[in-house]
């Protein structure tokens, strides 16, 4: 039987304040929850997250295949490559930011790849700025509730990122095309790029090379429309929708990204297809 997931519904999420942010920033948000699972799944979705647990000061995320990260409570979570088992209790209060296609980087000192498949403490990437800012949200948090807490943040942001506060618009219709399934080749012709140009370009601003990227995008296009639906999924037909060469090819990509078969995948909530509880 499915695990149920058991929870307060306390969740707040809006767009950045501040114009110049809105460009790097897709959402962000605060969200309180109590689950009866003690692990999940957390698929991977090409995209990048700031998260702060102000339940307590500690973040932990173990890939399936490779050693566990942990972090004081203050991270960027980078791109995934594949999925993850994270403990649900670090969802209890947390405050988090998704970044947009290559949104991340004007935050960062280092390309972004090299916090791919990682846990990177904001203490380590923003000194002392980052290592106080959980204390500093908890405080806005207690004064005036979690929306001063999210504006607190944006202010944070502002304050760390470079200049100017503008993405890389090559890279981001990069990121565009590749989210609709055109083929790499396409793509770098499209910019007047040579491969390895377009692979460089996306390695180091979206964190994942271009043919893992698109990989990752249309996994992500599968589970859109996986809990979209109403019934069991037609395999089938969504391999044929959603770019994959047949069922076959569906499934091992599915094993190779959620590493779990597709038959088993369960998530929380239509909304929430990225998290998969695990049996206890």
């Amino acid at each position: 039987m499915p695990l149920t997931p058991q929870r307060t519904p306390v969740s707040l999420t809006v767009r950045p304040s501040w114009p110049a942010l809105a460009p790097l920033i897709g959402a962000m948000g605060y969200a309180e929850g109590r689950f009866a699972h003690t692990a999940e799944l957390a698929l991977p979705t090409g995209a990048a997250q700031l998260l702060v647990n102000l339940d307590r000061d500690a973040l932990t995320c173990t890939p399936l295949c490779g050693a566990g990260r942990s972090t004081g409570g203050a991270a960027v979570h980078g791109p995934c490559t594949g999925p993850s088992v994270i403990d649900p209790t670090q969802q209890r209060a947390v405050v988090w930011v998704a970044f947009r296609p290559a949104g991340l980087s004007p935050f960062l000192p280092v390309p972004v790849c090299e916090v791919r498949d990682e846990l990177a403490g904001l203490g380590e990437l923003w000194g002392g700025d980052g290592a106080i800012l959980r204390e500093r949200l908890l405080e806005a948090v207690a004064a005036g509730g979690p929306e001063a807490a999210l504006r607190m943040l944006e202010t944070a942001l502002l304050e760390q990122a470079r200049r100017p506060l503008e993405p890389d618009s090559a890279v981001r219709l990069a990121a565009t095309l590749l989210e609709r399934g055109t083929p790499v080749a396409e793509v770098a012709d499209r910019l007047g790029w040579t491969a390895r140009r377009l692979a460089r370009r996306c390695t180091d601003q979206l964190g994942l090379a271009p043919k893992r990227y698109a990989r990752v995008r249309r996994f992500q296009r599968l589970l859109r429309r996986v809990n979209a639906g109403h019934g069991p999924p037609d395999w089938a037909a969504l391999a044929a929708d959603c770019g994959y060469h047949d069922q076959a090819h569906l499934i091992r990509e599915f094993r190779a990204l959620a590493g779990i078969t597709p038959s088993a995948y369960t998530p929380r909530s239509p909304e929430e297809g990225n998290h998969v509880p695990l049996p206890g």
